[in-house]
């Protein structure tokens, strides 16, 4: 079901036609500006499910809006079955479970949408409960203002050769313009053409991903390939399937979009379908970039920010964790926002590209206009931390919990950092009090039990893992829910049957991780099952022969078979990778 849109505003834009043409006045009304919070380049934004606070990616690559079965669960979400021969398929592949459901009264930039239809199915990611896709935007056109924190939903009026950058004609600003499919119900994705070192792709503009991503198709189209020249591993990709998919990073010549080419650049690819595209702009792109999606026209209009464009991952500059950076004169930054809530989610843009100068200077300037909001104060933490101020950074987390007490995701943030210094009870009463106000299928419950085994609080961790794995039964993280949990009852001692269970569950989504294979081999163990221990050490090793667990494990149970000689060399080596590696095992009764 659409949402049912709501005049907001209107706007009278003096917006020209081609040179000389004659046309009617052009108008664009805004049905409605939706506020966004960039967090880990994903467009937040926030919403109420029946009255309850929840928070979604804008993704403009979504075919429709998604909530995961956690979240369902946690909202108290009627499932009912998915139309048939429906799936949902994304990054990581397909995902197993498709249902849907219908949320009475769903609230949205404080309009009132009655009656909105969600696909059941995905992850949780960057803390979002879901989705918001295209049948909450193919409504209107769409103006994506990323780098100050907004979309907007808009209606043009006689504007059929009227050039929509209104921005940019105001202020004699170049801008870009490029055609783009049509948008149908069936097909309601932004997609247009673009050129790679001079071949032809097809690209889908997608806020959802994080990053921008390649086929590998496309990337071998472009002369790119695993092993080439500058080609490196760039880790692995998440979405709404089971998967992780590796991708690779590599140094591209031109990339060509409309009328603006970007030289000299890196792009990540991995080996992933995109349907009827070659590429996602995503997040990044729309970051650097603010854009129109004409669909009334079927064009896009775009201009440039400043800055990089696709190449985010730049390393934060350190700054002294004493006192609060320089304070960006306004001057230097056009069109400053009229409030808090303004600088603050100009702010987190700022922060999301790695610029922690103007970051802050923002998000400071958000706490001082409103003192007693903590999302401010947290998100100014969370620049800190990435621009290296852990100091800063917890002063902040403590006005967060001074103002709410029970602020789950500052108390987690607050326990992770007294866990990496001397104060680590104050780790466990934060810890102990998340896990006593965070909802029972919240997903921060897989970082909490994290944390736990961290701070060697096995017991408390696998209560955690419990709740989690419970309610993420067809998460992308399941598998390490699975390890996790497996390990913690592994080195405790206990329960080693639901441990092998858990491991080989771990073993068969993921074979490839030295990590799993190494915990199962620490059941193998600890179970007796010497020649089991020896197979999954040796393939843990195989994977990472600098694994110093695998070593010691293997060093163990070869010693415990009769084989000295081995046995010695394995702990030898181990202790060699790491030198405290004997006394800490020593702790779990792990001993020659």
């Amino acid at each position: 079901m659409c949402p049912r849109p709501l005049w907001v505003a209107l706007v009278s834009l003096a917006l020209s036609g081609p040179a000389g043409q004659a046309h009617a006045k052009c108008t664009v009304g805004i049905l409605a500006t939706l506020p966004v919070t960039m967090r880990d380049l994903r467009p937040l934004v926030s919403a109420k499910i029946n009255g309850a606070d929840a928070l979604f990616i804008a993704d403009s690559g979504a075919f429709f809006s998604m909530i995961s079965p956690a979240a369902a669960a946690q909202f108290n979400l009627r499932l009912e079955p998915a139309p048939w021969g429906i799936s949902v398929t994304g990054v990581g592949g397909e995902s197993r479970l498709t249902a849907v459901t219908t949320v009475k009264n769903f609230t949205l930039f404080d309009i009132p949408i009655p009656k909105l239809q969600f696909v059941v199915a995905g992850n949780q990611l960057s803390g979002a409960v879901g989705l918001l896709g295209q049948n909450v935007f193919r409504v209107a056109d769409v103006e994506y203002d990323l780098a100050n924190g907004v979309i907007r939903l808009m209606r043009p009026h006689d504007c059929r050769n009227a050039e929509l950058a209104y921005w940019a004609t105001a202020t004699n600003q170049d801008y870009s313009v490029m055609d783009i499919d049509s948008s149908t119900r069936e097909s309601p994705h932004t997609i247009g053409t673009a050129f790679l070192n001079g071949a032809k792709i097809r690209i889908t503009f997608d806020t959802g991903a994080a990053t921008s991503l390649l086929s590998s198709s496309a990337a071998a189209r472009a002369g790119v390939k695993p092993g080439g020249d500058g080609v490196v591993p760039a880790g692995s990709f998440r979405g709404v399937g089971r998967e992780l998919v590796p991708s690779w990073l590599a140094p591209f010549a031109s990339f060509k979009i409309g009328q603006e080419e970007i030289r000299n650049t890196r792009l990540r690819f991995g080996d992933i379908n995109f349907g009827g595209s070659d590429m996602l702009l995503g997040a990044d792109f729309f970051l650097s970039h603010r854009v129109y999606v004409a669909s009334s026209q079927r064009k896009l209009y775009f201009t440039y920010n400043g800055g990089p464009v696709f190449n985010l991952d730049a390393a934060p500059a350190a700054t002294a964790d004493t006192a609060s950076p320089p304070v960006t004169k306004p001057q230097e930054i056009a069109g400053q926002p009229a409030d808090a809530e303004g600088f603050s989610r100009r702010g987190n843009a700022f922060a999301s590209r790695h610029d922690y100068e103007h970051a802050l200077a923002d998000l400071t300037r958000a706490c001082e206009l409103a003192p007693t909001e903590p999302r401010y104060f947290y998100a100014r933490a969370l620049a800190r931390l990435q621009n290296q101020q852990p100091a800063l950074a917890a002063s902040d987390f403590d006005q967060v919990l001074k103002l709410k007490a029970d602020d789950v995701p500052a108390l987690v943030a607050r326990a992770s950092l007294h866990l990496s210094g001397p104060t680590q009870e104050a780790a466990i009463a934060d810890l102990d009090a998340a896990g006593r106000a965070a909802a029972a299928q919240d997903d921060i419950r897989l970082r909490i039990g994290f944390l736990y085994t961290s701070a060697k609080l096995f017991p408390q961790a696998i209560t955690e893992y419990d709740k989690w794995i419970t309610a993420h039964e067809y998460d992308v993280s399941l598998p390490d829910a699975h390890n996790a949990r497996c390990r913690a009852r592994a080195l405790l001692g206990t329960e080693l049957d639901k441990a092998l269970a858990d491991c080989n569950a771990a073993v068969k989504a993921r074979r490839t991780a030295a990590t799993f294979l190494d915990s199962r081999g620490l059941v193998h163990l600890r179970m007796g099952a010497l020649d089991k221990a020896i197979a999954d050490y040796d393939a843990s090793l195989k994977l990472n022969p600098r694994a110093a667990w695998s070593l010691y494990g293997r060093g163990l149970a070869r010693l415990r078979k009769g084989q000295a000689s081995e046995g010695q060399a394995d702990l030898a080596a181990a202790a060699a990778v790491y030198p405290q590696i004997q006394d800490e095992a020593a702790k779990y009764r792990l001993t020659p």
